[in-house]
């Protein structure tokens, strides 16, 4: 570090605007990019005037061409940025900031040196302006990607007026974004921390609330305090290995036998993450008797240190180590990995609906995954794909009338329809078995008469919602190749259903509604759920939370038997101090409910104590010193002495 400032100091590290400059080669790439990125959307613009575009499912035709759209344009932005990077070298100094990762990243200088990109508001190209136009300086209904916000320029050449009115427009949806977030997330630090905060850890090891009801019987299931670990690892044993081989003396390594000796000596003393991890590193690194011997001294010593300490207030360092990175998160909808046509709330919003446990998460998602039978081709699993979507009479039918001549309603089937969602002339029979109605089903008509005409009027409004086929909650269903399987992946959610589907393979398919795997798998499995979420979102962020406050979280939200929230209906609702409840929300019901019940409140968590100006029980204030001042003990410790 010292040599390094010396260096800096009589060096010096400068980022100038001439480093920025491209080749007119690189240019003429970029140019010839944009290029061919407008021919390809005036193809896909054309396609869609003559209706010859492809529909992505569950998309209509215009979403879909904006899809695609999109997925042109921020490809073009991406290879531009390439280009740069490819003639940039090493001797650049925006590049030696982003390839050491002191700060920015390679999209920072594409879009310095190349092109800005796609501007978007609410994660959608620009619409709004005039009408059927953005800006009056495009012709009505103009489509292409500089009408609707695509910048070509960089901010090295500067923007046009136009490119910077749209340029703008896209800032501003980040103000306010950062302005509505930092609410959000500070109601939600508020939430997590009254209800975590009085966790801690007891003598025995143990996490407990003020009443004394464990909710962890080991913090972390390992003890480690996060402060004290290695990035979320209690030991980094790699680093311990390589460090005592470089003072290693010579000598014969340790045979196999004598590892497995050592390790069932020590096992009861470390969890068996790290038994096994001691265990496969020793083998491969072939250490001497002596140095694994250390080795092992050395992981018991730091593991021992590494404990968290009783009083710890793991619950307030939990909740603070989630609210905080929840501040820098964002806060739309993102399209799901791998497939651009699904979207699924993440950030921010999809947080606080894991903590707020709601019934139904605003985009209920689940993976199917199939047994070995039908998860090799593509065919089986659109089989069980189509099984599995709900389809209704609308779905499947291009117009549905009450023809007065035969005083029936007629349903025009759409054969293009049901043979996409596999849907057979059988199916159509079971589902229009109508009371009190006569049926009759030719090749694409189905004639629903109803023996009462009055009923006519009554019967239309319902036919359209019929349900032909499928599990009820699942609106589609994409098949789609993860490493060497098919999988399906939905919009809407109904395990307890799904998982009756024979071919599905029930250990592996999983839902993001906590709520359903709570009833269909049980608490345990809902709160390996919350945690596979919580984490899934702070991953996705690229923030790095210690897993241990996560499964705090979790555990208080389900240590009850049930799935609480965190907030007023939940786990602070149901704390048993009084004074607490009425210090966070709905102060004055929740007092006059304990006065006229004559509620007793013994004062042994932290708002209340706090309140009454008492020691607070957590850290130092959980040790009491009790002294006896009788004759006879004094006299006792002076002989003793």
């Amino acid at each position: 570090c010292k040599l390094l400032k010396e260096f800096l100091t009589m060096k010096g590290f400068g980022y100038s605007i001439d480093e920025l400059d491209l080749s007119p080669k690189t240019h003429r790439k970029i140019s010839k990019l944009i290029k061919l990125t407008n021919q390809n959307v005036h193809e896909l613009i054309e396609k869609y005037n003559q209706r010859v575009l492809s529909r992505l499912p569950g998309q209509t035709l215009e979403e879909s061409l904006e899809i695609f759209i999109m997925n042109e344009l921020s490809k073009a932005r991406d290879k531009s940025g390439n280009f740069a990077d490819d003639y940039f070298g090493m001797d650049n100094h925006g590049i030696i900031m982003t390839r050491t990762g002191a700060r920015g990243s390679s999209l920072n200088i594409g879009q310095m040196t190349a092109c800005l990109g796609q501007q978007s508001v609410r994660g959608k190209r620009i619409f709004r302006g005039y009408k059927n136009r953005t800006l009056a300086h495009f012709q009505p209904k103009d489509q292409s990607p500089r009408a609707r916000g695509f910048v070509v320029s960089s901010y090295r050449d500067g923007l046009d007026p136009i490119e910077f009115f749209f340029h703008a427009t896209g800032g501003r949806e980040g103000l306010v974004d950062t302005a509505v977030r930092t609410q959000q997330s500070g109601y939600m630090q508020r939430r997590l921390i009254n209800a975590l905060e009085f966790l801690k850890v007891e003598h025995d090891g143990t996490v407990r609330n003020s009443k004394g009801d464990i909710v962890q019987f080991r913090y972390g299931d390992d003890g480690i305090d996060p402060a004290k670990s290695d990035h979320g690892k209690a030991i980094n044993i790699k680093r311990l290995i390589d460090t005592l081989k470089l003072t290693m003396a010579k000598g014969k390594p340790a045979t196999k036998t004598f590892i497995k000796q050592a390790l069932l000596k020590i096992e009861n003393e470390l969890t068996p993450q790290l038994i096994n991890e001691l265990r496969t590193s020793a083998s491969k690194t072939k250490l001497t008797i002596k140095a694994f011997n250390q080795l092992i001294q050395i992981v018991l010593t730091s593991y021992k240190t590494g404990q968290v300490e009783p009083g710890e207030a793991v619950g307030i360092v939990a909740a603070q180590s989630i609210g905080e990175p929840g501040t820098q998160m964002t806060l739309r909808t993102f399209h799901y990995a791998g497939i651009k046509e699904m979207n699924v709330t993440l950030g921010l919003p999809r947080l606080i609906e894991i903590v707020d446990a709601r019934k139904n998460p605003s985009t209920p998602i689940m993976k199917i995954y199939l047994n070995k039978e039908h998860n090799a081709t593509i065919e089986k699993s659109t089989k069980i794909a189509e099984k599995i979507v709900y389809t209704t009479a609308d779905a499947i039918s291009s117009v549905i009338y009450i023809d007065p001549v035969k005083a029936s309603i007629v349903l025009k089937l759409n054969k293009k329809r049901m043979e996409n969602r596999g849907i057979t002339q059988e199916d159509i029979e079971n589902a229009f078995n109508i009371k009190n109605c006569a049926v009759n089903i030719a090749e694409d008509t189905v004639l629903i008469t109803p023996e009462e005409i009055a009923d006519l009027s009554k019967l239309l409004p319902k036919i359209p919602s019929t349900h032909i086929k499928g599990i009820p909650g699942v609106r589609r269903a994409l098949v789609t190749k993860e490493r060497k399987e098919w999988v399906i992946n939905t919009d809407g959610s109904n395990l307890n259903k799904v998982l009756k589907v024979p071919g599905v393979d029930t250990n592996r398919t999983s839902t993001n509604n906590v709520h359903e795997i709570a009833k269909a798998l049980g608490i345990e499995a809902a709160r390996n759920s919350l945690i596979k979420e919580a984490r899934g979102v702070l991953d996705e962020q690229g923030l790095d939370v210690d897993i241990r406050h996560v499964m705090l979280v979790a555990d208080i939200m389900t240590s009850s038997g049930v799935v609480l929230q965190i907030g007023r209906h939940g786990v602070s609702g149901k704390k048993s101090s009084v004074i607490a409840r009425a210090a966070f929300e709905i102060t004055v019901p929740t007092l006059v409910d304990a006065a006229s019940k004559g509620t007793k409140d013994m004062f042994k968590g932290v708002t209340e104590s706090v309140i009454v100006g008492q020691n607070i029980p957590v850290g130092t204030g959980i040790i009491e010193i009790f002294m006896g001042l009788s004759k006879e003990n004094s006299e006792e410790i002076e002989v003793n002495s």
